[in-house]
């Protein structure tokens, strides 16, 4: 075969043909898959060589500490620096660096000047709480948290938080209900009745921490109903035995109940005195259905005034003072009007004790304003019951 070449052949260039506008279009391929040379922060002097910048700012990268997040690089921190030049080829073309220009430099680092006091300060100072959020000031120590009872007694206050003048007002309500409701009839006693012994059964659950309890609360209701049911059906003359039967027998169910749980010992015996007593409180308020009419007028409408004084803002001590008295004097005057004269007075101071009684222990131990809206309603006249009943009986 001949080594000859073709007829038409032509080794040299064709006629019009420039090569390096050909080479032109692959230059710049070549720039734009040319990797983007990282840009430089506030400060940093620009490097001929893209390696070293590139090694340069990976050292800075790996060695920082800095946990603050960094402000973002803009076009205006850019500005000073010089623009890279590439040649047709695609290489980056030699140049000199030009002059740093300080001044240039400071009118953009002035305003990030400021930012490393400030932080440095945040960081060592903690913010104060923002209002109402009930959370301590940030710390880098970390803020260990504890109940506010037990913050009060490490500052030497008392740790008890008396329900305020709305749990009063309330209490004042359910009692002239109960005082107005047995000059009608027992059966119309039943209302108020029911309503205060199932807010007994909520507020002690919470009382104790317990929440929610719906079985506890449901089975503490329970009692109540049976005994208010087991006495309307055996009369005032069996009260007693209505009451205490009803509440031996819920004894033992709860009892029955407990040891059926698979809760822990601690907390099952935990769960089982709060039941106990918020069924025995619940039944006990039953003893207004037991007690003479009379008995329940004046008792109900001496406690209602007696914690109404109770709330008053007046030192503790001037207070309960100021609600005995008011006590007795709303006895006396209620028991005017009915048969129990002048005696009624000593219905009333003896319903106004129990009642501060019970309105102490609603206030135990810094309780959240549910406590108070139920235990701290409820229960200075469940407390008052047993009262109402024996000096009732007593004085009639």
């Amino acid at each position: 075969m001949s080594n000859q070449p073709y007829e038409g052949s032509y080794d040299g260039p064709y006629e019009g043909y420039d090569p390096h506008q050909h080479q032109q279009p692959y230059a710049q391929q070549q720039q734009q898959q040319q990797p983007q040379q990282p840009q430089a922060w506030p400060g940093q002097q620009a490097y001929d060589d893209a390696a070293q910048q590139q090694q340069y700012t990976q050292q800075w990268q790996g060695q920082t500490w800095e946990t603050q997040t960094q402000k973002p690089v803009s076009a205006a921190d850019t500005t000073y620096l010089p623009q890279q030049q590439y040649g047709a080829a695609g290489q980056p073309l030699p140049h000199e660096a030009p002059a740093y220009d300080r001044s240039a430099h400071a009118a953009h680092a002035a305003p990030v000047a400021p930012a490393a006091p400030v932080a440095a300060a945040a960081r060592s100072t903690p913010q104060a709480p923002a209002e109402g959020s009930g959370y301590g000031p940030a710390t880098t120590t970390g803020n260990a948290r504890i109940t506010d009872a037990q913050r009060a007694r490490l500052e030497g206050r008392s740790p008890i938080i008396e329900p305020g003048m709305q749990p009063a007002a309330l209490t004042a309500v359910l009692g002239a209900l109960l005082s107005v409701s047995a000059t009608i009839g027992e059966y119309a006693l039943v209302v108020p009745l029911v309503i205060l012994q199932a807010v007994t059964a909520a507020g002690w659950f919470r009382l104790n921490g317990m929440w929610p309890a719906r079985q506890g609360i449901a089975l503490a209701f329970a009692g109540a109903l049976t005994a208010d049911v087991a006495l309307l059906a055996a009369g005032r003359e069996n009260a007693p035995a209505a009451i205490l039967g009803t509440l031996g027998v819920w004894v033992l169910l709860t009892l029955v109940l407990q040891l059926r749980s698979h809760a822990d010992p601690d907390e099952r015996m935990y769960g089982l005195m709060a039941t106990v007593t918020s069924a025995a409180l619940a039944i006990v308020a039953t003893g207004h259905l037991a007690a003479t009419p009379d008995a329940v007028t004046v008792g109900a409408a001496a406690v209602a005034v007696a914690i109404l004084a109770r709330a008053l803002p007046l030192p503790t001590a001037a207070s309960v003072v100021v609600a005995l008295l008011a006590a007795a004097g709303a006895g006396i005057a209620v028991g005017g009007v009915t048969d129990l004269g002048t005696q009624g007075a000593f219905l009333g101071l003896g319903a106004g004790v129990c009642a501060l009684i019970g309105h102490r222990v609603a206030s135990y131990d810094y309780p959240s304003r549910f406590v108070h809206m139920t235990a701290g309603v409820a229960l200075p006249l469940a407390a008052a019951a047993p009262a109402v009943y024996l000096l009732g009986r007593a004085l009639g």
